[in-house]
């Protein structure tokens, strides 16, 4: 597969490049959104990673990339921790800018503070990262940082900790933040002194199963991959299994429609498209997802009478679907795009997993009255 860009990079691409660079023990630098007051192109958890060659991510669309790349560079030659605040407001930037927002970016050297992330991460777990921005311990340096993950909290050796105090006061806010994949600032009060902590929630990447093995795969697998979806093409009943048949895969695996259950890792992060355009294999490899895994999704290609048949053949072979079942089922698969072309079926498709992804209902913004990023609601 082609390596993104440092502009198209998915989070998945992001955090792989930190992980190569936490390999090959590379000094770079990290620059984090944690806070924005206002509109701005990226949300808190937008990373940036920057060694002195080579960035990877995104933090905004432009406008701010000589700053942070000074401030990246400070990061890597001093281990300067710093929060830098950006008034895209003032009249400093002159007008025209796409952004109108006041944003904070947190900028930092990397460091093993960053490996029990990846450590959740490789075990296909949700973990959230407690930082410290500001604090008024002197005993609690910027940038304490501590893991939680399924409850439990871990640090690296480079850096001190988050405060178990404090930690009480935030597992609540940060097992939320967790499952939305968020980030928020929480300030705790303590009698030793306040602090100010990001909480940024890290999720497993969503996997895509494609089901098939004729041609409109192609287009779902390279869209599905470029929207940061890890993709798995399971080629049914003898079809061809070449990873050089489709490039844009990550992982390529013949299997029998019974089969295809065998192929989930993560449940509640896998999201399968049945597109074989044989009717019997759809209905097995839909009866494998729906009865040995949990996978919330399952997106079903054809009409609604393809759909109505494949129902039939079940029935005549004994099965029947019940409502809880039919509920993790989408067909016909998609968004209405009003393209009919393999490319424009296929964006129709993931940009339908992208909505379901992100919980969202895929309308068009310019009817929406509401903020185009949702912020996350820590007041319960």
């Amino acid at each position: 597969m082609e390596r993104a860009t440092p502009r198209d990079a998915t989070d998945r691409d992001v955090f792989k490049f930190l992980r190569e660079q936490r390999e090959a023990g590379t000094t770079a630098a990290v620059a984090t959104v944690v806070d924005v007051e206002g509109s701005a192109y990226r949300r808190p958890g937008a990373k940036l990673v920057a060694t002195a060659e080579q960035t990877r991510g995104a933090i905004t669309a432009g406008c701010l990339d000589g700053p942070v790349s000074d401030l990246a560079t400070e990061a890597r030659d001093s281990g300067t921790i710093s929060v830098e605040t950006f008034d895209m407001t003032a009249e400093e930037w002159g007008l025209g800018l796409g952004c109108n927002g006041v944003i904070d970016v947190l900028v930092e050297p990397l460091d093993d503070s960053v490996d029990p992330v990846l450590a959740a991460l490789d075990a296909g777990e949700s973990a959230t990262v407690l930082t410290v921005l500001d604090s008024d311990d002197e005993t609690v340096p910027r940038g304490s940082r501590t893991v939680l993950r399924d409850g439990e909290s871990a640090t690296g050796t480079d850096r001190a900790g988050v405060p178990n105090d404090a930690l009480a006061s935030l597992r609540e806010p940060a097992a939320s933040v967790a499952e939305s994949g968020a980030g928020a600032v929480i300030t705790i009060e303590r009698e030793a002194g306040d602090l100010c902590v990001f909480l940024d929630g890290v999720e497993p990447f969503p996997a895509l199963l494609l089901f098939g093995a004729q041609g409109d795969i192609n287009p779902i697998a390279r869209l599905g991959a470029q929207a940061g979806f890890e993709v798995t093409v399971a080629s049914p009943r003898g079809g061809r299994a070449d990873a050089d048949q489709y490039p844009h895969a990550h992982r390529v695996r013949a299997t029998h429609p019974d089969d295809v259950a065998e192929l989930v890792d993560v449940p509640e992060h896998t999201y399968a498209v049945l597109a074989s355009h044989n009717l019997v294999d759809d209905r097995l490899a839909l009866d494998s997802l729906l009865t040995e895994t949990t996978v919330p999704y399952i997106g079903l290609m054809g009409p609604r009478k393809r759909f109505e048949d494949l129902r039939a053949n079940a029935a005549e072979a004994g099965r029947t679907f019940t409502e809880a079942e039919l509920d993790r089922v989408s067909t016909p698969v998609g968004l209405d795009l009003g393209d009919g072309s393999p490319t424009g079926i296929a964006m129709s498709i993931v940009s339908e997993l992208l909505a379901v992804t992100n919980d969202a209902t895929g309308g068009r913004l310019s009817e929406g009255s509401g903020p185009i990023h949702p912020r996350p609601n820590l007041s319960d």
